[in-house]
């Protein structure tokens, strides 16, 4: 095994899959050098940095590993390969990820090699439970398959708006799925977790914002399935896409901060994100919320083991700012009380449930408050509204309080993914946002309430603008696209379990 500082470094380079060009022959290296063998001397201080991040690759030539080493037993078996960016000028090996290999199946190889591939950023290999979670983006997927190749191209803001909102989102979810009755739910990889999602999620909202990475000021990150007990996810985020502005040594000038409310973690800090970039002396142009989870259930045959049955994975990221802005925020209003309906005590591994109290007095006593006084608030009723956002821990919930409160189904229908997705628990509601986002019209409005156990809900009513139509054009990972891939893998009940498990 190499050594601490080995994989330290290792890590580094490949999380952003980092590299450098001689200015002067046009060498390309995958490591961070000072100099070019070819140029010599003569190169010192003509090298530049270079990034992959965001690079489209081909696979050259790949093998199958049937019998993996300790640290990726877990993959049982998986296939490895070179792949070259920059019509290959350089060239990098990698694993092909999101493929369930068994040993001795045959394949074709000469299928896949030549393919286009897009890095992926997920867990390296397994380590004890007392390590460090090592990641890298030296995993790829196809390019024209599940999650197609997109450009990120920085913008020059055009509008600055009045009042703060949404500038960009994404949305990011596994292509494996359980199907289960009428509810399809995500499930992630093997090599996938939180951090993971957050990551994915958060590369997708830059994409489809325009905004530059250097210019977000702060970035939070809910969940309630961080893989540690210990450490920040929201660090990881700010250092993988480079977040703020970056020094010498690699740390970023940006402030990152979990934050944990259950399924309002993330839905929570829209309004302090807002708040941020609204306030002159706070110097910020833009903030990031994520809301990230792989939703935690117990195995069926084990107490708790009924929140098995909508359980879902994914990650949801918005950015926040006042220029270019797609849904401002018109208001919001939250409450809060001390209804324990779904905890996880320190220590234990699965949450538990109030039963039958997580519907009432917990999630609809919350949701209901929250729409009905942020409604008053701002002197809206029901025909108001076109579109009405609820959190959906399973399909029943959301809309029994959308009816209750007055809503139609074309107001309420389009933001219902958990048939789709699963409860993604900091992600739900944002999901179901981002649904509507994806189909909005200028000047429509858009009511989100969300829930968090323990207990809670926020509620904002959102405006959309003329800009919405003009960035949808830079995003191909939309919400019905994940939900209707023809790319979905779909695993049994076994496989599922052992996938949430992870490296």
């Amino acid at each position: 095994m190499s050594s601490e500082p080995i994989e330290r470094r290792v890590s580094y380079l490949g999380d952003r899959l980092k590299g450098c060009r001689c200015l002067l022959c046009g060498k390309e290296y995958f490591e961070i050098r000072d100099y070019c063998s070819s140029c010599g001397r003569k190169s010192l201080g003509k090298i530049a940095n270079m990034d992959l991040f965001y690079d489209k690759g081909k696979l050259e030539v790949c093998t199958l590993v049937n019998e993996p080493t300790n640290k990726f037993a877990k993959l049982s078996s998986y296939i490895y390969g070179i792949v070259s960016f920059h019509d290959g000028k350089i060239r990098v090996p990698g694993r092909l990820t999101d493929r369930i290999t068994k040993q001795g199946e045959e394949i074709d190889f000469s299928a896949l090699e030549g393919r286009e591939v897009v890095p992926r950023f997920r867990r390296r290999y397994s380590v004890d439970r007392s390590d460090i979670i090592p990641t890298i983006s030296l995993a790829f997927t196809f390019a024209d398959e599940y999650y197609p190749h997109q450009e990120y191209t920085v913008t020059k803001p055009n509008k600055e708006y009045d009042a703060p909102g949404i500038v960009g989102y994404g949305v990011y979810t596994s292509r494996f799925r359980i199907r289960e009755g009428n509810i399809t739910r995500s499930v992630p990889f093997i090599d996938e977790d939180a951090i993971t999602a957050a990551v994915e999620a958060g590369k997708l909202a830059l994409m489809h914002s325009g905004v530059d990475s250097t210019l977000v000021g702060k970035v939070y990150v809910g969940s309630e399935s961080n893989p540690y007990a210990v450490k920040p996810i929201a660090s990881k985020v700010a250092q993988v896409l480079k977040l703020g502005e970056e020094d010498e040594e690699g740390v970023q000038g940006v402030d990152a901060v979990d934050t944990e409310f259950a399924c309002k973690a993330a839905t929570s800090m829209f309004k302090d994100a807002a708040s941020l970039v609204n306030y002159p002396k706070a110097n910020m142009q833009y903030a990031m919320v994520i809301g990230a989870d792989n939703s935690q259930a117990a195995p069926r045959d084990c107490p708790g083991g009924e929140l098995d049955l909508f359980v879902g994975f994914g990650g949801c990221a918005y950015i926040f700012g006042k220029n270019d802005v797609i849904a401002e925020i018109e208001g919001w209003y939250s409450c809060t009380s001390d209804t324990p309906d779904f905890w996880r005590r320190d220590g234990e591994p699965f949450p538990m449930h109030g039963g039958r109290f997580t519907g009432d007095p917990a999630y609809f006593k919350h949701i209901r408050k929250a729409a009905k006084k942020l409604m008053e608030k701002l002197n809206l009723q029901v025909g108001d509204i076109n579109y009405f956002v609820a959190h959906q821990p399973n399909p029943q919930f959301p809309v029994r309080i959308a009816k209750e409160l007055g809503f139609k189904e074309e107001q309420y229908l389009p933001s219902l993914q958990v048939a789709s997705f699963g409860n993604t628990y900091s992600g739900s509601s944002p999901v179901g946002l981002a649904a509507v986002l994806d189909m909005a019209k200028p000047g429509e409005r858009i009511l989100i309430v969300s829930y968090g156990s323990g207990a809670g809900s926020d509620a904002y009513s959102l405006l959309t603008t003329s800009q919405i139509t003009e960035k949808r054009k830079r995003q191909k990972l939309t919400v019905a696209y994940q939900a209707e891939n023809p790319f979905l893998e779909y695993v049994d009940y076994t496989t599922y379990r052992r996938l949430k498990l992870g490296m």
